[in-house]
């Protein structure tokens, strides 16, 4: 079977993603009204940088610190319902443990969904890994459905969550995984969708 998708940069996985939804996608309902389903996709990024260029001229800066602060604060951050720092941070010394103990280990897996929550609250990411490979840690993101639009939200927490246990173990970062099972595009978006691919398609195709 092929290898996931790799892309160098985050704004590259970022283009790419929305291209693909945009492209196989396929129209579908939701509570936030009409969008695109797109098949499930894996790829990974070789390294998700702030200053990502693409990141710098099409991302919304405030929204990606008030998406930092869900990613490190352990109460709840408006408008969200939930708190990832709140589900992640608790069990991220487990991890480190079963690699310094099992550098080997594929069981470093932590869940961030608790069962019988409230429909309105299970959130889209649904588990990390961490995995030592190649002398680096490899961390991989399962989302249950994930917003391409804004899915670099995610991306830039995420890689400093992965910094953080790789600096536990004295390791480099590698590569980031990410799996998404339903990512999608509300049609709402479509114009702010287009102003970001258009310039970058001839890079892509």
């Amino acid at each position: 079977m092929p290898g996931p998708a790799l892309w160098a940069s985050c704004g590259e996985a970022w283009i790419w993603l929305m291209r693909h939804v945009w492209t196989e996608g396929a129209l579908g309902d939701d509570d936030r009204g009409p969008v695109m389903e797109g098949p499930p996709v894996l790829f990974e990024i070789a390294q998700v940088r702030r200053d990502d260029p693409v990141l710098e001229r099409f991302g919304d800066a405030d929204r990606l610190a008030l998406y930092c602060r869900k990613f490190t604060q352990d109460t709840i951050v408006p408008p969200f319902k939930y708190s990832y720092g709140a589900r992640i941070r608790g069990q991220l010394a487990w991890a480190v443990d079963l690699l310094r103990t099992k550098p080997y280990s594929k069981s470093a897996w932590i869940s961030l969904t608790v069962p019988g929550e409230p429909y309105d609250s299970v959130p889209c990411l649904s588990g990390l890994a961490f995995r030592i490979r190649d002398g680096g840690l490899v961390m991989t993101a399962a989302f249950r459905s994930q917003n391409a639009f804004t899915s670099y939200l995610n991306y830039v927490p995420l890689s400093e969550v992965q910094a953080g246990v790789a600096r536990s173990l004295g390791l480099d970062c590698g590569p980031m995984r990410v799996f998404v099972d339903v990512p999608h595009l509300y049609l709402s978006d479509s114009t702010h969708v287009l102003r970001v691919m258009r310039p970058c398609l001839p890079k892509l195709l």
